[in-house]
């Protein structure tokens, strides 16, 4: 189990949901699949009010992911 600040908790657990369902390219993850996304803040019971802070807070540890493969790959 991670720990996490509450005000980040949900965005934390949404981006752990949607950890299986990276897009992959010959260079490695291209991003996530976003086709999956309504389908898993439907499982979630995620209210439409919070739904767009928590896609915004997905984008960010996406890209921050991505910045960190692209570092290492160097």
């Amino acid at each position: 189990m991670i720990e996490t600040w509450p005000d980040t908790e949900a965005a934390v657990h949404l981006f752990l949901d949607m950890s299986t369902q990276w897009r992959s390219g010959f260079s490695g993850r291209t991003g996530l699949d976003y086709a999956a996304l309504p389908t898993v803040l439907d499982l979630r019971a995620i209210p439409a009010a919070d739904r767009e802070r928590l896609f915004d807070d997905l984008r960010v540890m996406e890209i921050e992911t991505l910045t960190l493969q692209a570092k290492e790959a160097k």
